[in-house]
């Protein structure tokens, strides 16, 4: 059967790949889209012997009102690209390749900005870098390729580009995900009321004492292939830190702005460290901004009251350093507007709307902004009520640090040998043996009864770092303290250099609050040998040790953990806290059954990094619970507070 193929293009490339086709196919030429193509095309190629990126905007046009497939090939600066097949209705376009191309570069500012000025000029000269050999090889692709399509086979270049060197020959097919973003092909609803429902489903756990809904086994099959890639990939380089006493493994997360975000995963186990790194830059990725609902209600909070958060009960920055020049917040006024998006009250039971900025923690310098917020609460699962669990134990684990800190607790310390883990003890071991560092576990378990640990290290040699701090939560207090651990791990050795070389700076930070700006600050600042006295409240050798078993009284011995997150609320419940779910879930993670969420506990202690960027203001808690614990016999004031910055890493 002869099939009928249009081929936009008038350079090499397009000579080529139409000597190839004609013996096979019915092949109609045109050097441009100024006459359109025929209604009975099965195939369009649009070729070209440079890169215009024009063109292949025209072509994703042309396919919307005809429903023709098409295809591209290409030069550019040395490199030919083929793909990928673009269907109608279809996901992954030419415009979702060429970001998950340009991400994937060096110079992405310079590209992107070359990419501008070719969609308005018409496209490049002549490539420099391109050959007749290179073309031919080219068009040896684009016509086999072309012959999978038009006989129903599978396309290699559904989801797919070739990338050749047109100087080695040197060539490799690399996937990409579409953008749910995509202004081509993007098809996420708008966001609404009824979108944010949340009705707890079953959850059965993998195994007796996990709390994971979907086995790391199975997630190996899909994490590198779908999101790791050198060229394409939603994450484009990993690293393995050699240094640290744990394995620790991380990836990059190229940004549209220029930057980088690394993600680190920590285990025993480079390869399931890798792992662990894609699922936290997954968790991070879906953070940053909408992109599984587009934002529709930008109004402001006196008109929405009834149905919305009160921006106050998160907390809020120190009138004062609202009053600074130079301050990047403005002080909440409930009369400008700002984007709000559905979140679900899992304590009321209904949707109510949650300030965009407080859903996603890249957004806090827009120019409603009035809180720095970062990705606390932010949780991935392989169910939507695993995310839920794991957001709820990342706010009670710094929310717990940090009214810790405020208020001076001194906490339990725990005997690691009580726990009767042999993986525990190990790691206890391994930490002074290797990063000759001690561990002391403390109990920092708040009203709400989830376990919550705080945990330092102190260093035993004469250099580096002197104290780092971390913490954990979870219903089972060993998983707490590991999870501590595994944070700990990841700041010994590989920092000392960095902190040696700053340590008069750290010094004039030890002595003026104001300039801890930054989240490395924090951690580095207690660092110092002279920091240690602000730890006197834990360091206090004369109380004896306590057994995990007689200070933690959470009993789970549910094998869904669905129960465990609903004897979770009821706890909150009663307490009346409030527990506010947004779904950030994206197509990329729902791809494979990954959700993604941010958890509001409005009351709870949110942690921020920067002194100046504190927020304590409206959170009376914190003045509270030291009274109901026991550690005080009458309620604190904001004065009694340590104001000092806390070490957080």
């Amino acid at each position: 059967m002869i099939s009928f193929v249009v081929i936009i293009g008038a350079g090499r490339l397009a000579d080529r790949v139409s000597e190839e086709l004609s013996a096979r196919h019915q092949v109609f030429r045109r050097a441009d889209f100024e006459n359109g193509i025929p209604e009975n095309a099965e195939l369009m190629l649009v070729l070209d012997d440079s890169w215009n990126p024009s063109a292949h905007k025209r072509a994703e046009e042309i396919m919307k009102m005809h429903g023709t497939p098409w295809m591209r090939g290409y030069a550019s600066f040395g490199e030919g690209v083929i793909g990928p097949l673009v269907r109608p209705n279809i996901l992954g376009c030419s415009h979702c390749a060429d970001l998950r191309l340009l991400l994937g570069g060096q110079e992405r500012s310079e590209m992107q900005e070359i990419q501008q000025k070719l969609l308005t000029d018409g496209g490049m000269r002549a490539d420099t870098w391109a050959s007749d050999t290179g073309f031919l090889q080219m068009a040896q692709i684009i016509a086999a390729e072309t012959n999978r399509i038009l006989e129903r086979k599978e396309a290699y270049t559904q989801g797919r580009m070739f990338l050749t060197d047109l100087k080695t020959l040197n060539g490799s097919w690399h996937p990409f995900l579409p953008d749910s973003l995509c202004p081509v092909c993007s098809n996420i609803p708008d966001d609404s009321a009824s979108l944010a429902e949340i009705s707890l489903q079953p959850s059965p756990k993998i195994s007796a004492g996990s709390y994971r809904c979907n086995p790391l086994e199975e997630l190996k099959r899909v994490l590198a292939k779908d999101y790791l890639d050198n060229r394409t990939g939603l994450f484009n380089n990993k690293m393995y830190d050699l240094i640290t006493p744990f394995a620790d493994a991380s990836v990059n997360l190229p940004m549209v702005s220029g930057g980088n975000e690394g993600t680190a995963g920590r285990t025993h186990c480079y390869a399931e460290s890798e792992l662990t790194a894609i699922l936290e830059g997954l968790e991070r990725h879906c953070g940053l901004e909408p992109r599984g609902k587009r934002t529709v209600i930008h109004d402001c909070y006196r008109n929405l009251e009834g149905q919305a958060l009160n921006p106050l009960k998160v907390g809020v920055h120190a009138d004062e350093e609202y009053g600074k020049p130079g301050f990047p917040f403005q002080k909440f006024d409930p009369e400008r507007p700002m984007d709000w998006v559905w979140g679900y009250s899992l304590i009321e039971e209904r949707p109510i709307l949650v300030p965009e900025l407080l859903s996603y923690y890249s957004l806090g310098c827009s120019s409603a902004g009035f809180v720095y917020e970062t990705s606390n609460g932010c949780a991935l699962g392989g169910s939507r009520e695993e995310a839920i669990f794991y957001g709820i134990m990342e706010v009670v684990e710094r929310d717990s640090f940090l009214m810790t800190w405020y208020a001076k607790l001194k906490l339990p310390r725990l005997d690691p040998l009580s726990a009767d883990d042999e993986e525990l003890n190990l790691m206890v071991e391994r930490m002074r043996a290797v990063a000759g560092y001690d561990l002391y576990l403390y109990n920092a378990t708040m009203e709400h009864g989830i376990p919550s640990v705080w945990a330092m290290a102190k260093n035993r040699k004469d250099h580096g770092l002197n104290i780092i701090c971390a913490a954990g939560a979870h219903l089972d207090p060993i998983k707490a303290a590991k999870s501590a651990i595994q944070e700990l791990a990841g700041m010994m050795l590989n920092l000392d250099g960095k902190f040696e070389a700053n340590k008069e700076k750290y010094i004039e930070m030890l002595e003026n609050h104001q300039f801890v700006r930054e989240m490395d600050d924090h951690g580095m600042l207690y660092g110092l040998p002279q920091a240690e006295e602000r730890f006197r409240f834990l360091l206090d050798d004369s109380r004896p040790l306590q057994s995990f078993n007689n200070e933690f009284k959470w009993r789970s011995n549910h094998q869904d953990l669905t129960d465990d997150l609903k004897d979770i609320l009821e706890g909150f419940r009663r307490l009346d806290l409030d527990v506010i779910v947004v779904d950030q879930t994206t197509p990329e993670t729902r791809k494979n059954e990954l959700y993604c969420v941010k958890v509001l506990i409005p009351g709870m202690l949110p942690m921020t990094f920067g002194y100046h960027l504190t927020r304590l203001k409206g959170l009376d808690r914190v003045l509270q619970v030291p009274l109901k614990l026991g550690y005080v016999k009458e309620p604190l004031t904001f004065e009694e507070l340590n104001h000092c910055p806390h070490p957080f890493p």
